[in-house]
């Protein structure tokens, strides 16, 4: 798990003041993520990421689950190779079947569900969310012994530090089980009211492009998922992703807004070099989305309860977007 840090302080009309070991810089451009910090208290420059913030990435079951059914693992490799060096009396029995033995339906029952399992997840991440903070029980100490560790940064979150906003997010790390899914996170604020959030989509590593299903036969049936089943997914997955990242922000600071911005990386086919572009910028604030059911909504229908720019075709998917600007 890394961590990385930038502090920056506007200087009007766009230009900002990068502060790191190497020394001051100026940048200048849209608006970004400011501000963030380490728990060591570190600093760095960042080079091609538009702000600053923390980063984390681990990879956990959902993510495992992902590779195997992308293809992005050699597990499917592996299965294959443990068949051919299965027993010759078992491949007899095999051949000699018109059907599929008991441990090739059991593999095709256990990858049909796994596929299952991976879809549901991925139009679900925003039914999961943390408990919410109260911070002025925190400061009295009115506090489970689990989070405990808060009251230490009580007085300063009550007061509007934004530095304490990040160190909470560095220590409490609420959006780890997110990078589960492949998606990595930028936190950043340099205003006590709202939090930016950047996250990296990673789609081609989470989203299968092919369906499994198990036919009569007892065999698996692997088709490759129509495009437009592909691109609905997707949306899905990453507008589900957008409203647990701002439920999980709302529930551990005390803001009023958090602004969300969705990127991932392309080719950019006049220079043949990769880019990472928007795909949804989203400012949600907290009074609109604690009247949401979680439980029922369309996650992707949702950002239209909100100011959101996102350019999205069934046929083609998601195309870039300029973000919201604080």
């Amino acid at each position: 798990m890394g961590l990385n840090f930038r502090k920056s302080i506007s200087l009007g009309n766009g230009l900002k003041l990068n502060l790191s070991k190497s020394g001051p810089s100026i940048s200048f451009g849209k608006s970004g993520l400011r501000q963030s910090v380490n728990l060591k208290g570190q600093t760095r420059t960042t080079v091609g990421v538009p702000g600053t913030g923390i980063y984390y990435s681990k990879s956990s079951s959902v993510g495992k689950i992902a590779d195997f059914l992308t293809g992005n693992s050699k597990k499917k490799e592996a299965a294959k190779a443990e068949k051919k060096a299965a027993a010759p009396k078992a491949a007899a029995a095999a051949a000699k079947s018109t059907g599929p033995s008991e441990q090739e339906l059991a593999e095709a029952k256990a990858t049909v569900e796994q596929y299952e399992a991976l879809i549901d997840a991925l139009k679900s991440v925003h039914k999961a969310s943390d408990g919410k903070v109260d911070w002025q029980q925190v400061s009295m100490g009115n506090v489970p012994a689990d989070m405990v560790g808060l009251k230490a940064f009580a007085e300063r979150v009550l007061s509007g530090d934004t530095d304490a906003y990040l160190e909470v997010i560095g220590t409490f790390k609420p959006f780890e089980d997110l990078t589960d899914y492949g998606s990595s996170f930028i936190v950043g604020t340099d205003d006590p009211s709202i939090l930016e959030v950047e996250f990296n989509i990673k789609a081609d590593e989470v989203v299968p492009t092919v369906v499994y299903s198990l036919l009569a036969s007892g065999k698996l049936s692997e088709k490759e998922m129509p495009k437009s089943q592909y691109y609905d997914l997707v949306q899905d997955y990453v507008a589900s992703t957008v409203l647990r990242v701002a439920r999980d922000s709302f529930a551990l600071l005390p803001i009023d807004t958090v602004l969300i911005h969705a990127v991932d990386t392309t080719v950019n086919s006049a220079t043949g070099n990769d880019e990472e572009v928007t795909y949804i910028s989203v400012k949600i604030p907290r009074s609109k989305i604690e009247s949401i059911n979680m439980e029922r909504v369309d996650p992707s229908d949702a950002l239209s309860n909100f100011e959101c720019k996102m350019n999205f075709k069934k046929t083609t998917g998601f195309a870039p977007v300029d973000r919201l600007l604080p």
